[in-house]
């Protein structure tokens, strides 16, 4: 039974589970049963029953059902499973979503790796999981679990955001994982290239001009009609609003995109390094 801990930089996440924990803590009083008592009924320790309680540990859907169950609390305990899904990933994740979820499109230049909204469950987690210094299984799984669940909204509706993604040609040749990952990779790829919604452009690696030595970056152009940039490098991740840093990466977005294949030629491509992998 997984769960995980709240990071302390993380507010948002710290004041929900402070409230959730409050309200678990409050009717197992209520029951007249200690941690270890009701620990022990919903078949999870009194160390974990602690951690949930002190707002420290995010609880799993299947921890509040039981809670529920074993204190008859008639629902309403099982209903904060909504309040928990807003903070069940980690906050960078859940500030990307906000902000995708606001635009009406997405343009992405990958240098290094694959974006990871194209991404599958066994690249993304080959890639973390090479991490240094290591991450632990649960943040792996966390980790992955958060970027597969912000794929939801490549068509998650019915008037989905315009996606256009760059991809350097290095990032196709880079083989994260072994072969087998990398060339279900190449195939996801070549699935989402159909979407109606979705350009995905190749930059090979023989073009003379290449505007994007200066790493990965995407831009989201939001429903207001405003535009903000994204930028990851190591650790650090930035959202860029300021319009002269916004417009200058949105021109270079454009000359990137004019030395990339067309996205015809580009699924040609990606056809043809997945039969060579």
């Amino acid at each position: 039974m997984s769960e995980w801990d709240t990071g302390p930089e993380d507010e948002e996440a710290g004041a929900v589970m402070k409230i959730v924990g409050r309200q678990l803590k409050l009717w197992r009083e209520a029951a007249g049963l200690t941690q270890a008592e009701f620990g022990k009924a919903i078949g999870y320790s009194e160390e974990s029953v602690s951690a949930v309680e002190r707002g420290r540990r995010v609880p799993q859907p299947e921890y509040l059902h039981l809670a529920d169950e074993v204190l008859g609390a008639g629902g309403r305990l099982a209903a904060l499973k909504e309040d928990v899904a807003l903070v069940r990933y980690p906050k960078k994740v859940r500030d990307l979503r906000k902000l995708e979820a606001a635009s009406v499109e997405l343009c992405c230049y990958e240098s290094s790796v694959f974006n990871g909204l194209l991404q599958t469950e066994a690249y993304a987690r080959a890639l973390i999981g090479s991490r240094r210094p290591f991450f632990t299984p649960r943040e792996i799984e966390e980790r992955v679990a958060g970027r597969m669940a912000r794929q939801e909204i490549l068509n998650s509706s019915e008037t989905p955001p315009i996606f256009s993604f760059v991809q350097c040609e290095s990032t196709l040749r880079r083989p994260i994982g072994g072969k087998p990952v990398m060339r279900r990779q190449l195939e996801r790829l070549l699935e989402v290239g159909q979407f109606r919604n979705v350009d995905l452009q190749v930059l090979p690696l023989g073009r003379e001009v290449n505007p994007g030595l200066s790493g990965s970056f995407s831009l989201r152009r939001l429903k207001g009609g405003d535009t903000v940039a994204h930028a990851e490098v190591q650790h650090l991740s930035r959202v860029i609003s300021e319009p002269p840093q916004v417009q200058m990466l949105d021109m270079r977005y454009g000359s990137i995109r004019a030395e990339a294949l067309t996205p015809r030629e580009s699924l040609a491509f990606i056809e043809k390094v997945r039969e060579e992998t």
